[in-house]
């Protein structure tokens, strides 16, 4: 489905016009909106959960859905480019490349289309979507974002799964516009009901909104999964 509101505007509906102007900006990135957004910036904290989640976040790593290090003040990058994908959806990248020391860099991807069916966003993780995440938007008091993930389903080749909550990892964002400073302040927790913390990131950032151009091969992924 290709729509000129912006995939973010039909979730929300008229809760985006309570979003902070700039808010409104970098969420109404659209093919019908004629242009992107890049963001650069610090991630002043990344974080994981204990030891024993390392090799589930290596594990994950390899499909650029989540990733082992923890530190402070890492640069990263974020792009979100619209495009029609090979199922004729509106999609939007949300691509985070984090520089977590010299030589070696991290992804992570997702890719979000607007489900008419579920009437909801849909959060396609890494770079084959093997994971489709229903996503629950909503607006803070001061034009935030808040973001927390819902159902999470599996899909390769014929096989087709939902995922009980208990081995899941549940995301939880805020993302909000500072206007002393003039950047975006971002924080993320992915929490398992066993495990604990698997891993999150508070970071902030300044975009530039170049005008559209295609997106390009390096941020859409590799196969792309018309199931939602």
């Amino acid at each position: 489905m290709t729509t000129t509101e912006g995939i973010f505007r039909l979730a929300l509906g008229a809760d985006f016009e309570r979003l902070h102007p700039q808010m409104q900006r970098r969420f109404g990135v659209g093919v019908g909106a004629g242009y992107g957004c890049i963001g650069h910036g610090v991630m002043t904290e990344m974080r994981r959960g204990p030891w024993w989640t390392v090799p589930f976040l290596r594990l994950g790593s390899l499909r650029n859905i989540m990733f082992p290090e923890q530190g402070r003040n890492v640069p990263f990058r974020i792009d979100n480019h619209a495009y029609i994908d090979g199922f004729g959806r509106e999609t939007v990248t949300f691509v985070r490349t984090m520089e977590v020391r010299r030589g070696r860099r991290r992804r992570f991807d997702a890719t979000m289309i607007y489900s008419e069916r579920r009437a909801r966003i849909v959060d396609y993780l890494g770079t084959h979507q093997h994971l489709a995440v229903d996503l629950e938007l909503g607006v803070t008091e001061h034009g935030g974002l808040r973001l927390a993930s819902g159902e999470q389903r599996f899909y390769e080749g014929p096989l087709a799964f939902r995922f009980p909550r208990l081995f899941t990892g549940s995301a939880h964002l805020t993302e909000h516009f500072d206007d002393e400073r003039e950047v975006y302040v971002i924080d993320l927790e992915v929490r398992n009901r066993l495990l604990g913390r698997l891993f999150g990131y508070r970071g902030e950032f300044a975009c530039e909104f170049p005008e559209r151009l295609e997106a390009p091969a390096s941020v859409k992924p590799y196969r792309e999964e018309p199931r939602e």
